[in-house]
């Protein structure tokens, strides 16, 4: 009884812990397209955007650890240690676990990449920092392949709610750039025109000094 009660908490630790790291790397995903250039989000100064996009970050990787572990000791299921980084290496639901594991290796960059941003720099670190809208959608296919909870009921509805979430956000995302580009050309064309409307200094031509030239010739041709 105690064996089977142990098991049932794994599985339900392993679920839960799957849906909560699939809600907060969502909202990762949200807060990564709706901050504009500046790292600022409508309403909200830049230091707590930054906050708060490091804390739900740090707490999705919280949620996904123990997700990993507890469904590696579930026993129901045998899923090893290598399975868990190396794609489509389980032998259970392979195609599943595997996109669930690529998800993880990619989140894994992000976090070793994060430790170093010093030392490579920021444009490669934000090259890198990229990969999380590829473990988003990986993490999805995952959690509604991998488990039949997901496909019915509240499940489906939260995992139809996180991809509406990111659609809008990206819908919201690329009309602001769609925004941007009119404004930047027409700053452009403000700005040619503003320097083509200024003055510049008169040049003159070199026939211009002719006839002094050679009035100064005559005149010294007189006095000899």
């Amino acid at each position: 009884m105690t064996g089977i009660t142990h098991t049932t908490a794994l599985w339900y630790a392993s679920r839960a812990t799957g849906v909560v790291t699939l809600v907060l790397l969502t909202a990762v995903v949200v807060l990564g397209m709706m901050v504009n250039r500046q790292g600022r989000l409508p309403g909200l100064p830049r230091f707590a955007v930054t906050g708060l996009h490091r804390n739900i970050s740090l707490l999705s990787v919280a949620f996904l650890a123990i997700h990993v572990v507890t469904a590696i000791a579930d026993p129901y299921v045998t899923i090893g240690l290598a399975a868990t980084v190396i794609p489509f290496a389980s032998p259970y639901k392979p195609l599943w676990l595997g996109l669930g594991a690529l998800s993880l290796d990619l989140i894994a960059a992000l976090i070793l990449t994060s430790l170093v941003r010093g030392r490579i720099g920021r444009r490669t670190w934000r090259g890198i920092h990229w990969l999380a809208y590829a473990a988003w959608p990986l993490a999805v296919l995952h959690s509604f392949g991998s488990s039949t909870d997901m496909r019915s009921g509240v499940l489906l509805g939260v995992l139809t709610g996180c991809v509406l979430a990111v659609c809008g956000a990206l819908a919201w995302r690329l009309s602001r750039a769609a925004q941007e580009i009119p404004r930047a050309r027409r700053a452009a064309t403000a700005l040619t025109q503003m320097s083509s409307r200024t003055p510049r200094r008169p040049t003159t031509p070199a026939f211009a000094d002719e006839p002094a030239n050679r009035l100064m010739t005559t005149q010294k041709a007189a006095r000899r």
